[in-house]
């Protein structure tokens, strides 16, 4: 899992993702009809990135890799590409209604032309970092913290992972390839947790293994196997709370997440049962955008 804050933005996942939507946007030949029409070639403005609600910015670099993208793709008809970006908001920071996220100065055509795909990508972005806020606010002072999981949009996992760092929250595993999740279905097709667990140690024995259970007698099962990371699934506050009691005096550490069903009501209640994580696929499934736009003036 990544605790790192806002190291790390995903470049090159993030030029993929503007490479992508700037040919949805233009099309194989690159043209903004409106803009080519309206606008001539030589006129230069300003215009400011503006919060129209409030909430945690994620996503700033994408502004320079939208405008470099454009640059390289309609540049042919612009006789000046150069748009000086001035960043007043950084990842991470908190915005009121009406706030300057960062001023744009440069030809109007290039600033018309990167509009919609830098938006879109700030208000998902910031979307997701300010949901996470949320979590991570209701959970401040009970040493728990708040993960996301796979349940991102194609596409957009590293940026929307990113965004939950944004956001206050922890990145657990990337995908399936650096963490061993054993869940129900493995257990099912194994025969057992402690068969499932064994099979994945002998296969990769270097890697990171976590098992999800959904009873106590589980969770000791799974810990008897071997694991040191466990996951418990839909339980009651109740039921976690005996589980969480029976891990911690096992002998050895334990890692425990609290997972399945998690609201923003019960997640302190469910955090002081002594859990060390509550994940949340809702952090990139469901996060609503931040309303986010490009005003000239």
């Amino acid at each position: 899992m990544s605790g790192d804050g806002l190291s790390g933005f995903p470049l090159e996942w993030a030029q993929d993702v503007v490479r992508v939507a700037l040919l949805e946007d233009l099309g194989p030949d690159g043209v903004d009809v409106t803009t080519r029409a309206t606008i001539p070639a030589d006129q230069r403005r300003v215009a400011e990135v503006v919060a129209r609600a409030p909430g945690v910015v994620a996503g700033v670099p994408v502004i320079d890799l939208v405008l470099a993208a454009v640059a390289e793709t309609v540049g042919r008809d612009v006789a000046d590409v150069d748009v000086a970006v001035e960043v007043l908001v950084e990842d991470g920071g908190r915005v009121e209604r009406g706030d300057v996220i960062a001023r744009l100065s440069g030809p109007t055509q290039m600033i018309l032309v990167a509009e919609r795909t830098m938006l879109n990508i700030l208000s998902r972005l910031s979307g997701v970092a300010t949901h996470t806020r949320r979590w991570a606010d209701a959970l401040e002072g009970t040493g728990t913290m708040v993960l996301d999981t796979r349940k991102t949009t194609p596409g957009l996992r590293w940026l929307e992972k990113y965004a939950v760092r944004c956001g206050g929250g922890t990145n657990k595993r990337m995908g399936l390839y650096d963490v061993a999740m054993i869940k129900d279905n493995h257990k099912l097709a194994a025969g057992s947790v402690a068969a499932a667990y064994d099979l994945v140690r002998q296969r990769f024995p270097d890697v990171t293994v976590q098992v999800e259970v959904t009873t106590p007698a589980e969770a000791q099962e799974a810990y008897d196997a071997g694991a040191r990371f466990i996951m418990c699934d839909n339980m009651s506050v109740e039921v976690l709370g005996e589980t969480v009691a029976l891990l911690r005096a096992a002998g050895e550490p334990v890692e425990i997440e609290a997972t399945g069903g998690m609201t923003l009501d019960v997640a302190r209640d469910y955090a002081l049962t002594g859990v060390d994580f509550i994940s949340v696929g809702g952090l990139t499934h469901s996060s609503p955008i931040v309303d986010i736009a490009l005003d000239l003036v």
